[in-house]
């Protein structure tokens, strides 16, 4: 008898793709524009680690981190769509609104 725990290549090993949302600037007392960050991480404080290492490398003098949570499968609109395939892919995906 087969049963769904069988599978060599269950979801459960891949890593939680996370959402971040918050406000960046790149100057110090900038007025903050939102952004979102998509990202595979194994928790939230590597979530949140490798979020902040990417805004700096980006540019970004300050971050506000509002939320945090794990997506839920592949968001059907641009650019979500496209940062989540990117996340999967190991990417840490910057998605920043003017």
């Amino acid at each position: 008898m087969i049963s769904d725990n069988d599978n060599d290549h269950s979801d459960e090993d891949a890593p939680a793709i996370f959402i971040i949302i918050g406000q960046i600037c790149k100057e110090k007392d900038e007025e903050k524009k939102p952004f979102h960050v998509m990202l595979a991480a194994p928790d939230e404080d590597t979530a949140v680690r490798l979020c902040l290492d990417a805004l700096s490398l980006k540019g970004y003098a300050e971050a506000d981190l509002d939320q945090i949570g794990v997506m839920g499968g592949m968001p059907g609109d641009e650019p979500h769509a496209s940062a989540y395939q990117g996340a999967l892919e190991g990417e840490v995906a910057v998605i920043a609104f003017d």
